[in-house]
């Protein structure tokens, strides 16, 4: 029987089309918004906020995926000269913000203050806390909440069991619920995992010329040894 090779760890590069929004729609409008340079109408300042696995990180790689050149992207391993670079018709993206030491602190400061003096320049950062929570110097935490502030919030099961259904009507399956709740309480709470999952299994069935069951599924799990919940 031949094996399937699999990475379920190796994702899919981030996008904003592959981000499973849930109740954040606003800020992935926004942030479509500002990879198709519609800026005019746009706050010229956004911070996004959450917990671990919110997405925070994956929507600001899409944002600047998606901006390529245009995209100005720093954050706590960047050399401080990156901090430095003209912000002029780009857009900042500031990731981990939580996580700048002292020197990066003020040059995200500094930074920031030459966005804002070069419209349509805009600002787009992440970070752990709200603004005001944030271990940072005084003046960069205001800084970060001068514009549109935005709070990620977790996926909910029924939102990944809605994710996981309309992804495989897409494919012409449907998956029984007992398998959804298998998944959602025995298997990683990240969706893009459990997505990538998906698609492992919906090979195997169709190698085997079987529909997605529970039974299929612990089939799967017993004889793909590569397989790997994070």
């Amino acid at each position: 029987m031949r094996q399937i090779p699999l990475d379920l760890n190796a994702a899919e590069p981030a996008s904003l089309d592959n981000y499973v929004a849930g109740s954040n729609g606003e800020a992935v409008a926004l942030l479509r918004a500002l990879a198709g340079r519609e800026v005019a109408a746009l706050p010229r300042s956004l911070y996004l906020w959450g917990d671990a696995g919110s997405g925070k990180s994956h929507l600001l790689d899409a944002l600047g995926a998606a901006l390529g050149d245009a995209a100005l992207r720093v954050g706590p391993e960047s050399p401080l000269a990156d901090f430095g670079a003209d912000p002029t018709g780009r857009i900042a993206i500031v990731d981990d913000c939580d996580l700048l030491d002292a020197p990066r602190q003020e040059a995200a400061f500094h930074l920031y203050n030459r966005v804002l003096a070069a419209p349509p320049a805009a600002f787009v950062a992440a970070g752990g806390q709200p603004p005001l929570g944030l271990a940072l110097r005084d003046d960069l935490r205001t800084r970060l909440g001068w514009g549109v502030v935005l709070r990620l919030s977790l996926l909910s099961d029924d939102e990944k069991a809605d994710a996981l259904r309309r992804a495989a009507r897409g494919r012409g399956l449907a998956l029984p619920d007992e398998l959804i709740q298998y998944l959602l309480t025995h298997r990683s709470r990240d969706i893009r995992w459990l997505l990538r999952l998906l698609d492992a299994l919906d090979r195997f069935a169709l190698e085997r010329k079987r529909t997605i069951t529970l039974p299929l599924l612990r089939e799967f799990e017993t004889t793909e040894p590569l397989v790997k919940s994070p």
